[in-house]
This record gives structure tokens, C-alpha cells and sequence, in this order.
């Protein structure tokens, strides 16, 4: 199989039209490989966490592209001018604990010297949804003044990516737009949630599955992918 264009099932297709703020990465026969093998139970925890990895680099580059640049021009080797470009603003890393930080290393090897915070949310587990009586956040002081990658592997109900935002937004001041929410795997219900809440806000995701099951599993999904990549139960 060649690596072209695998087309998106239904479901997918129908958030894409409804909301135009969430893209999906490019749906290549690599992309699906990737994800062939990060969803398979069988898959060890090396092969989980590498082909993870290659796929959070992807997303992440996508998202970088939504970002704003300026004009730069350079003087080439060959004393030619090439006419080029630069960071726009400053940018910051958002990781939801624990699985948000599995996303962190590629963002690190894509920007170089970029400062990461981190937001605990606790989960409800009769619920399915954010307990605001156990929440934490340490970011910098200045992310109200730069760009915010939100990272989150999983997007079930959107709950704990909606306590994070209303973190970022009410007591740091960030402003919704300045927000990119980078993502491996969505299902509708979670996106629906998400962006009628926050519809400035460009969400970039690798997957946009079927739908959740009665105990708020996506599905097809992939289980816990925090467990999965940090080898624990």
C-alpha cells in the first residue's frame, strides 16, 4: 500500500463540517499504520510509546502551523536572499496530567527552549467528569502574553479539557484564541462539548472516533492511554 489519503468515516466527517475550528491531521496509510498499532492490545509498551511518538510529532507540527509568523529575510551561503519567516509570539506548553505530559517531548523538539506548564484534573470515576474539588496548576506567570498548546491525548466527554481552559482563561487570563488544543484521539461527543463552549479555540487532533460507550470509553479508542504509556496500572 502506497502511502496515500485514507478518507475519514462519518462521524469524523460530520464534526469536520460542523465545526471548523478542529482539524484533522492529514489521514495517511502511515497515520493509520501508526494508529493500528497504539490501539491493538497486544502492542507492548516500547512499540506503544514509539509509534506514539511519531504521532504526537505530527500533530504537533500541525498545530505549530496554525500559529502566527512574521516576514524575516535572510541572506543564503550562496549570497542570494531568501525571503522567509519567524515566530510571530511566544509560545507555552499546557500539559493535562498525567497523560498531557507524554505529549511534551515533541513539542520540546519542535521549539526549542519552549516553557511547559502543567494542570492536574481529577476525575469523578462514577461521573466520568472533573472533580473541582481536586484540581492544581503551575504555569508561568507570563502565558497570558503568549500562545497556549493545551495538550491532552484523549478527548472522552471533554470535561477535564473544558476545567482546563476555564483555568487558563479565569485565572490566568489567556484569551480563548490564543488557545490550540493538540490531541491523538477525539470522538464527537467530546468535540461537540468542547467547541460549542469554546468555539475560538482550534483543536488539532490525529482521530475522531465513533463514539462513547455507556461507561465513557471512546470507541474504538485505545484504553488509558496514560497507563499504556507510562507502564502503569
Amino acid at each position: 500500500m502506497t502511502d496515500s489519503p485514507v478518507t475519514p468515516g462519518v462521524p469524523a466527517l460530520a464534526i469536520l463540517n460542523q465545526y471548523p475550528t478542529v482539524t484533522l491531521i492529514r489521514q495517511t496509510s502511515q497515520v493509520a499504520l501508526m494508529h493500528t498499532c497504539i490501539r491493538d492490545v497486544q502492542t507492548s509498551r516500547l512499540d506503544f510509546v514509539f509509534y506514539s511518538d511519531r504521532l504526537i510529532r505530527l500533530i504537533v507540527e500541525e498545530g505549530l502551523a496554525h500559529l502566527p509568523c512574521a516576514k524575516k529575510d535572510v541572506n543564503t551561503p550562496t549570497g542570494a536572499r531568501y525571503e522567509g519567516l519567524m515566530p510571530a509570539a511566544g509560545i507555552c506548553g499546557v500539559s493535562i496530567m498525567r497523560a498531557g505530559e507524554s505529549m511534551e517531548n515533541a513539542l520540546r523538539d519542535t521549539c526549542r527552549g519552549v516553557r511547559i506548564g502543567k494542570i492536574l484534573i481529577q476525575r469523578n470515576e462514577d461521573t466520568a467528569e472533573p472533580d473541582d474539588r481536586y484540581s492544581y496548576s503551575k504555569l508561568p506567570k507570563d502565558i497570558a502574553d503568549r500562545w497556549v498548546f493545551l495538550m491532552d491525548p484523549m478527548l472522552a466527554t471533554g470535561g477535564s479539557a473544558i476545567r482546563a481552559v476555564n483555568i487558563l482563561l479565569q485565572q490566568y487570563g489567556v484569551k480563548e484564541e490564543r488557545i490550540i488544543f493538540v490531541n491523538v484521539v477525539a470522538c464527537p461527543e467530546g468535540l461537540t462539548a468542547f467547541c460549542t463552549k469554546f468555539p475560538k479555540i482550534r483543536v488539532v487532533t490525529s482521530a475522531i472516533d465513533d463514539n462513547l460507550n455507556d461507561k465513557k470509553y471512546i470507541i474504538p479508542g485505545l484504553g488509558d492511554f496514560g497507563d499504556r504509556y507510562f507502564g502503569t496500572n
